[in-house]
């Protein structure tokens, strides 16, 4: 179950499935509610309409074996006087509830609150003001607080909900009760049922249509949800498998599938790919060093070597000499690798103030044609990796100078730059950024006898970059090549000058 619902496609399609079951089910609640209310209110509106023409017809002093209301099949009856005590009732009413009495039989002739009247219709209690003495169960209080004259309707109805049996069938009823006072009979409320069995039909129907059409609606949404997700995510598992055959094979050439569309699965293909893309230059550089290196560390050691084994044969024939220079330049070449190692695992070089004028003048003492111009500003960084690139730089203008070297040292805005020029016969425009490579000797200009390794240039632009600079070449005044370092001062934030 856990595996199941472990993918964005499943839990998409859950949750896609869920959001439309709570609003079907808060919509369908509310169509209920709605439906079930509106239909109440017709049935009470009917109620009503039976109620007022019943009260009408009392109003007008109908006997009540000729109200019309009482014969109404659909509409049971109830007349009930003001003490509580029914006065007249529909034809084959046996039982009612939710009225103000359970009561289904009228009261005999001449008891209270019952038919008073005599056979010409004349009510012999009435007294000398015309009023019915059924009413003279009312209080003055209550004759003040409602005031109806005789034949005259109260305009206020109640409902209530209920139930009735007429000749055998029970249902639930609406019903409204209506007060009139009549001028013979006293106040009377008038009870009048409207059934409910329109609405409780039309409930149950649209009840079972949600019961039986919202699972199918919800299995609808969850297949659509599936089948969409699975479409959109279909580019993504091209992209899983391509990643794992290509960790597989550890074939970096490899790239993942891009669909034709501009939605971010596309962009994650492409990123990918352009990840790919570094990687595999990334590893490719990584396999030139460690070829260039094993290259470069062989020709030291075989010529060590060499000499080792003519000295133990003929200790006569020993180059002390040459075998101390092949032992500087493979300890130099070690030491460049280091460096190196330590740039590309992204060593941060420590936060130490540096006087570029100071580190140049110290660079050249002892440099011959070598002269310094330098103006005292400050860097932050490592002053033995900043010694380091002037030294390299410095060791490049001599193997190509003709006669002299130029260190200037001077500011320019938030940064420092530090040139280095010479009057050789300068780096062509196509080779300015080429000689910042790993391992790579001009030519005519760079060769392993005049002792670089390829490694000085390549150095110097690492370390720069390290400390947030740049390291450009240029063609100097002279006519030679121009080197300049731009540094951020200590203390500003100068961001990556364009170059």
């Amino acid at each position: 179950m856990s595996r199941l619902f472990g993918s964005v496609r499943s839990r998409a399609t859950l949750g896609a499935t869920l959001v439309v079951a709570v609003a079907l089910v808060a919509a369908g609640t509310a169509v209920l509610l709605s439906l079930r209310a509106n239909l109440t209110g017709e049935a009470g509106t009917r109620a009503e309409r039976s109620a007022q023409a019943v009260a009408s017809e009392l109003a007008v002093r109908t006997p009540l074996d000729k109200l019309s209301g009482l014969n109404a099949e659909d509409a049971p009856v109830q007349i009930v006087a003001e003490d509580g005590t029914l006065v007249a009732a529909s034809e084959d009413l046996e039982r009612i509830t939710g009225t103000g009495t359970a009561e289904v039989t009228p009261a005999p002739k001449g008891s209270a609150g019952g038919d008073a009247r005599d056979d010409d219709g004349d009510d012999d209690r009435a007294d000398d003001s015309g009023r019915s003495q059924g009413d003279s169960g009312r209080s003055d209080d209550e004759d003040d607080d409602d005031p109806l004259a005789p034949g005259e309707i109260d305009r206020g109805t109640t409902f209530v909900n209920g139930s009735a049996t007429v000749d055998g069938d029970t249902e639930d009823y609406r019903f409204a009760a209506v007060e009139v006072e009549t001028p013979d009979r006293g106040r009377l409320t008038v009870h009048a049922g409207a059934p409910l069995a329109a609405e409780h039909s039309a409930v149950d129907t649209a009840l079972t249509a949600m019961l039986i059409g919202f699972p199918l609606l919800l299995g609808v949404v969850a297949a659509v949800t599936w089948l969409v997700t699975g479409r959109a995510l279909r580019p993504v598992e091209g992209i899983r498998r391509e990643m794992a055959a290509i960790t597989a094979s550890e074939d970096l050439g490899r790239r993942v599938p891009e669909p034709a569309t501009h939605d971010e699965v596309a962009r994650l293909a492409r990123t990918t790919n352009a990840t790919l893309t570094a990687l595999e230059a990334s590893v490719e550089r990584q396999r030139r060093f460690v070829a260039d290196a094993s290259h470069e560390l062989r020709s030291p050691i075989a010529s060590l070597r060499t000499q080792l084994e003519v000295a133990a044969a003929h200790p006569e024939l020993l180059d002390l000499d040459g075998a101390v220079e092949d032992t500087v330049r493979l300890q130099n070449l070690a030491a460049d690798l280091l460096l190196l190692a330590r740039l590309d695992a992204g060593e941060r070089p420590a936060g130490t103030r540096v006087d570029l004028a100071a580190l140049a003048r110290e660079g050249a003492a002892g440099r011959a044609g070598v002269t310094v111009d330098a103006e005292s500003v400050e860097v932050s960084g490592s002053p033995g990796q900043l010694g380091r690139v002037l030294g390299n730089l410095l060791d490049n203008a001599a193997r190509h100078a003709r006669a002299r070297v130029a260190v200037t040292v001077r500011r320019e805005g938030a940064w420092a730059v530090l040139a280095v020029a010479d009057d050789g016969e300068g780096v062509a425009e196509a080779d300015r950024e080429r000689i910042f490579e790993r391992f790579v000797r001009l030519d005519a200009a760079r060769s392993r006898d005049d002792g670089g390794a390829g490694l000085g240039l390549a150095i110097a632009r690492d370390v720069a970059v390290r400390h947030g600079g740049t390291l450009t070449a240029g063609a100097a005044p002279a006519g030679g090549a121009l080197f300049e370092l731009r540094l951020p001062l200590a203390g500003a934030d100068g961001g990556t000058p364009r170059a």
